[in-house]
């Protein structure tokens, strides 16, 4: 899940203020990972940069943050999605927000 949310915010599938406002939805003490948080707070912290400047600037940011070999190929996805993958990442991205919203008491259970 972590990762399908990190593909998809890494992406051409959507526009860099979707990226903005879906990373500012999403809490990075969910991701168990260290990497996929670090990951997380560095596209939070690039902006509305257009997919191939965050692309560029990911990989020395995620260096600096402590992880020497940091492959960006890894949380990339293809350029072109069918409608199931988009869905399949964007369901990803939605569990984290409801995880986020469920632990800080926001959203009842259903």
């Amino acid at each position: 899940m972590e990762r399908d949310t990190l593909r998809l915010l890494c992406s051409n599938l959507i526009r860099p203020i979707t990226r903005v406002e879906l990373s500012g939805l999403l809490d990075p003490s969910l991701f168990d990972d260290p990497l996929h948080r670090t990951v997380l707070e560095e596209i939070a912290a690039l902006g509305p940069v257009p997919p191939a400047r965050l692309r560029e600037l990911l990989p020395a940011r995620i260096t600096n943050r402590g992880f020497p070999d940091f492959n960006l190929n890894e949380f990339l996805g293809r350029d072109q999605a069918t409608e199931d993958e988009i869905e399949k990442l964007f369901r990803s991205v939605l569990q984290m927000i409801e995880l986020r919203h469920r632990d800080d008491g926001s959203v009842p259970e259903a």
